[in-house]
């Protein structure tokens, strides 16, 4: 009788043996894990296997994943140390709302990886808003403003919450009053813009500049790649391969950001049900933006649960189940064949076929996108 090759068991102990064998694993492209190890975490991107994207992403400027660069500051708003702390201050002020109540830091929370963990926020008298409160964490990068696209820049941006009614129901012309009526900020002003003057563009170039700085370390993707070929697992390189390649993710979120800063429809409209919402089309007026909204960041992606523009989704498997089930692609009834604004969901969104190992490698690849927690004391705000 012929004899098994036994395994060296003792040597290698039962953590090492599992990792040999899944790391001979053959999964999308033909790849094993080992090598998907070595390509990745070469330090050489153009080693990398060839990402599964779309021929209308890769015409419309298509940037792979990676290490995020140099903070952009506008020419019209450099930064300033002085600049970022009067920021800081006003960011954590509730003086700019009507009630004295609400400051930014109610629904972008430091302690809540700068969201606020619900699925809608409270604003002013407790009303409801209408949409998820995404992170703050790495904004700089954002390239426009909110789900539904309605600001440019983190600039005009700040002004948008004081005068919503839900959230801090103040007009900027009165909230920049009170500001100026505050003994305490007037040297705040003076370091930051050479005088004691306080206006509104002075606080929303303030609050940008602060929001500015809010930024996460290198996160565990991050040193792998850059060479730290021990920084993933093996299921969790397999994610990331899958990541790129059979869960298209890549398609939407692309760029070191990991969001292509662009609107897309993926189903999520609810035309015509509760929860409707209409997107970009609420900032455009035209048609063919009717349920876009804006990619989201991937980046601190665990720590920003409840997901999507309406919160609805809690979990980040739950998101993967639907994404594998090709999310939905709604077909007009005979009412609504001549709807004009009757949405469509982008091609871009498939029936991906993953198994429940591949979710499972999908679901590990982006848990260590998390970084560690970022917290920041609030400031002592100024007194009258």
């Amino acid at each position: 009788m012929k004899m098994k090759k036994m395994l060296p068991i003792v040597a290698f102990g039962a953590t090492t043996l599992f990792y040999a064998f899944n790391s001979n694993k053959i999964i999308d492209q033909g790849y094993t894990v080992t090598e998907l190890r070595a390509l990745y975490s070469s330090g050489d991107q153009s080693k990398w296997p060839t990402p599964t994207v779309d021929e209308s992403v890769l015409k419309d400027g298509f940037e792979d994943i990676g290490t995020l660069g140099e903070v952009p500051f506008p020419k019209d708003n450099p930064y300033s140390k002085e600049k970022a702390e009067l920021g800081k201050s006003l960011f954590f002020d509730p003086r700019l709302s009507n009630s004295n109540q609400i400051s930014c830091a109610n629904c972008h929370d430091p302690e809540l990886n700068w969201g606020d963990g619900r699925r809608v926020p409270y604003g002013e008298d407790r009303q409801l808003g209408a949409r998820n409160s995404p992170s703050l964490m790495n904004v700089a990068y954002s390239k426009v403003m909110f789900w539904d696209g309605r600001a440019q820049t983190l600039e005009e941006q700040a002004e948008f919450p004081i005068r919503d009614k839900k959230e801090m129901n103040h007009h900027i012309d009165f909230a920049t009053k009170r500001i100026a009526e505050i003994n305490g900020y007037k040297e705040l002003f003076k370091a930051a813009f050479g005088d004691e003057k306080v206006t509104n563009d002075r606080i929303t170039k303030a609050i940008a500049t602060f929001e500015r700085t809010i930024l996460s370390p290198k996160n565990r993707f991050d040193k792998f790649i850059a060479g730290k070929s021990d920084e993933l697992t093996d299921q969790e390189i397999e994610g990331l391969h899958l990541f790129r390649t059979k869960a298209r993710c890549i398609n939407c979120h692309n760029t070191a950001y990991f969001s292509d800063n662009k609107f897309h429809n993926i189903g999520l409209t609810y035309y015509g049900r509760e929860y409707e919402d209409l997107g970009l089309y609420n900032t455009t007026k035209l048609a063919k933006n009717v349920g876009e909204f804006k990619t989201p960041s991937l980046r601190e992606v665990p720590q920003n649960a409840p997901y999507m523009h309406n919160g609805l989704f809690p979990t980040i498997r739950g998101v993967i189940n639907m994404y594998n089930a090709g999310m939905f692609h709604f077909q007009p009834n005979e009412k609504q064949k001549n709807d004009s604004l009757f949405p469509k969901t982008t091609e871009l969104i498939q029936k991906l076929n993953l198994t429940a190992s591949e979710m499972d490698a999908l679901e590990a690849f982006l848990m260590s996108l998390k970084q560690n927690q970022y917290k920041m004391r609030p400031p002592q705000l100024p007194n009258k």
